[in-house]
């Protein structure tokens, strides 16, 4: 967002806990404080008209005291909640009749209703932390009904768990839609995702997906946009199950599965939430190719050569000037094509180059 907003005419100022922070090289102002530290808060609101996020790592009590003193936040902390809390989310989407996997929440391990609800599923559950959790942080795989019991004994200790059925996949996909203050959208496509180890690897556009689960998926983001009151760049992530696409999770700002638009679309993500975030209406997401791969680098054990990564044809490398640390993203390669074989070949042999840790789906 900081290297796009010039070209917008918008000034940014970054709310960091250290200048080492990437973003601190690309914005106009730096504040220090945690972003779950009221008074690193206010500091940034008085200097901003309009605060907007990077990640769900946030207070929301915090953040309706901003509101209730007249502090325009956006996306809200309402609808900041549906990404923030997996309980929340999880319960909201149920009432209003949006596929989520069967679950169940509970804040203690003595919950009576745990064992009657393990017995309904056909084999162990995933379990995920209500807060705080991403890239696969925070979500766990029992193999065991005694390992299940065990684990939710431990995670409670921090907080409410999530115990979801774990579905049988054929695959995943996510659908990015920018959404003004004003309710108007701009859908993107939509693209397949790939994990390895809870963290994506792979986005591919377009999505490896019949045109009936393309409808669907607009459908469902169109209708999750508007129920939680999204405003900036909304992201839904999909299981694509036998029953059809179940919401995975939710994030309301600049998503990992939309880095490609910033070659590949028109108006980028990065450059759509700011428009939205700003209180204009979100700009054109023609695709600018017919297809586009995009490959995380993810650290590897050593460091590998950027000015190689650079020289394979077709690659357009981004580096986040994040330190060198073993499965940490550090940046992302993006390669546009008329053959999707083709770039994903050289979008990998890009990555690889950067140093990027061997697929291990």
């Amino acid at each position: 967002m900081g290297e796009i907003a010039p070209s917008l005419g918008i000034h940014v100022t970054v709310l960091a806990e250290t200048l080492d922070d990437a973003a601190v090289a690309t914005c106009d102002e730096v504040v220090l404080g945690s972003p779950k530290d009221p008074l690193a808060l206010e500091r940034l609101a008085r200097l901003v008209e309009v605060v907007t996020f990077d990640h769900e790592l946030v207070d929301l009590a915090h953040l309706r005291t901003l509101e209730d003193s007249g502090v325009v936040v956006r996306p809200s902390a309402h609808a900041l909640s549906f990404a923030v809390d997996k309980a929340h989310q999880r319960q909201a989407f149920r009432d209003a009749q949006i596929p989520v996997p069967r679950f169940l929440v509970v804040s203690s391990a003595h919950d009576q209703r745990i064992e009657p609800f393990l017995e309904e599923l056909t084999g162990p559950p995933v379990l995920k932390a209500a807060r705080g959790g991403y890239d696969g942080r925070g979500v766990l795989f029992p193999s065991t009904r005694d390992e299940t019991l065990s684990l939710i004994s431990e995670m409670t200790t921090s907080g409410q768990v999530v115990i979801e059925e774990r579905l049988a996949l054929h695959g995943e996909v996510a659908q990015l839609i920018a959404r003004s203050v004003d309710g108007q959208m701009s859908i993107y496509p939509l693209v397949t995702t790939v994990q390895a180890n809870g963290m994506c690897i792979e986005v591919d556009f377009p999505a490896l997906a019949t045109n009936e689960l393309n409808e669907r998926a607009h459908e469902l983001g169109e209708q999750i946009a508007s129920l939680i009151g999204a405003v900036g760049v909304l992201a839904v992530e999909f299981f694509i199950a036998p029953e059809g696409l179940v919401v995975n999770e939710v994030a309301l700002r600049p998503h990992n599965s939309g880095h490609w638009t910033i070659e590949g679309t028109r108006t980028s993500q990065f450059a759509n939430h700011l428009l939205c975030v700003c209180g204009e209406e979100p700009g054109d997401v023609t695709t600018l190719a017919s297809c586009a791969v995009m490959v995380n680098v993810v650290g590897s054990e050593q460091p590998g050569s950027f000015v190689d990564a650079q020289a394979v044809e077709g690659a357009y490398v981004h580096d986040y000037g994040k330190s060198w640390r073993p499965d940490r993203k550090l940046g992302h390669v993006t390669v546009l094509g008329d053959n999707r074989e083709s770039a994903h070949v050289r979008a990998w042999e890009s990555a690889i180059a950067y140093g990027t840790r061997t697929r291990e789906v």
